[in-house]
């Protein structure tokens, strides 16, 4: 959308896939027959299976607003909606970009098209009181709000959208509930994605709440039919209940295993954790199991601790801050979830250490006791290494 990188970039080529045994069809299925074992075309070919796996994805969520289908209003799950907002840009000379939703795709946008386009005016607007409410809470977004407004974001929270203007079939604002209306030639609706399950209802299979039941096999109910990645309900590796599971990790992690069981292993999907990261000019966040606020939800009760650390030694030029928070569960002291809010980027992959320590039960001590590796110009000091000293902290108070 930026012009920083190719559709042939971000897209596995079909000869990659021909040349490993693939076939290849463009074509939308429209039918599933689980006693024939056929898939039906929308070209009205039909395709016969022994094992069929359905992994169709997402589609952006676009709410009845009046004026959804005014020109300039785009929504971005693809790499055509991507150059069609692109096209849009270069043709209209936007000016105004109202983004609704300050999760990461609608903050993303924002920001990178604010960096390849600082003529742009950009405005968030988020019914929530925070950004990226999913992944961090209100002590560590309060970190993420300044900053953009700082390099140009204006954000409007706690706000709802009423409805979208415009005149002569294009967008020229969108309306708050308040009445304001805030100027805009250009609006990205952002506010999350939904599956669609005509197939799976076609083939009869179960579904859940959030999505098609599975095994730990990424079995459905019918032992012949599979299912991965957005369009399946997971469940919370740290709660215990179900959950959707719609991120990028989560769908790679549930792809490997399929293909293993195909080939007759049967290696289980253990649930998901959640595990995210979003840049944001040069703020990083991550985080990874529960926040406080849903573990309040789940009736949990709960203990955080939040350090203040550094990318380098202290001594060391363009030493950069960050910021570590750890979740435990002070019923069996074990950490339950963690964030990172870091200006720069090696520090944020901690998320990955917190996410094995809540893999492995970890409790405080076993923080205590961890060696990272270090180096003056890749990580803090060892006596600041704030893992490690959010253990010291926790096992003295839980």
């Amino acid at each position: 959308m930026a012009g920083l990188a190719t559709r042939d970039s971000i897209v596995v080529p079909d000869k990659m896939l021909e040349n490993a045994g693939v076939q290849v069809i463009i074509d939308r299925a429209i039918g599933v027959d689980s006693t024939d074992k056929t898939v039906t075309l929308k070209s009205g070919d039909t395709i016969s299976y022994d094992k069929l796996l359905l992994a169709n994805g997402a589609e952006p969520v676009l709410p009845p607003f009046e004026g959804k289908d005014l020109g300039g209003v785009f929504t971005l799950r693809s790499t055509p909606d991507a150059e069609a907002m692109s096209r849009f840009i270069q043709d209209h000379e936007v000016k105004n970009l109202a983004v609704i939703g300050a999760g990461f795709i609608g903050l993303e946008v924002g920001t990178l098209l604010k960096t390849t386009h600082p003529e742009i005016n950009v405005t968030v607007v988020e019914l929530l009181q925070r950004p990226v409410a999913a992944m961090l809470d209100d002590d560590m977004a309060a970190k993420v709000t300044p900053y953009l407004e700082e390099q140009g974001i204006r954000m409007r929270l706690g706000v709802g959208v009423a409805k979208i203007v415009g005149t002569d079939d294009f967008v020229t604002g969108i309306e708050l509930d308040s009445g304001k209306v805030i100027a805009a030639d250009m609006v990205l609706v952002s506010v999350g994605a939904r599956t669609n399950f005509d197939l799976a209802r076609q083939a009869g299979l179960e579904l859940g709440d959030y999505g098609i039941k599975i095994n730990e096999y990424m079995e459905t109910s019918d032992p012949d039919i599979l299912a991965a990645g957005d369009n399946v309900e997971n469940t919370c590796l740290v709660s215990g209940k179900k959950v959707s599971g719609q991120l990028r990790g989560t769908a790679v992690s549930q792809g490997r295993l399929v293909a293993k069981r195909l080939a007759g292993a049967a290696i289980p999907f253990p649930g998901v954790l959640y595990g995210s990261c979003v840049k944001l000019f040069a703020l990083c966040a991550a985080s990874v199991g529960l926040s406080e606020e849903a573990a309040v939800k789940l009736d949990m009760k709960t203990a955080a601790f939040t350090v203040d650390s550094r990318s380098k030694h202290g001594m060391i030029k363009d030493m950069k801050p960050w910021t570590l928070k750890v979740i435990f569960d002070t019923k069996t002291r074990k950490v339950i979830g963690s964030q990172i809010v870091s200006m720069a980027e090696a520090p944020v992959k901690e998320i990955d250490t917190m996410n094995m320590a809540i893999r492995m039960g970890a409790v405080p001590e076993d923080l205590i006791t961890i060696n990272c590796a270090g180096h003056p110009d890749l990580s803090s000091e060892p006596s600041a290494e704030p893992i490690s000293i959010v253990g010291v902290q926790a096992s003295g108070k839980i």
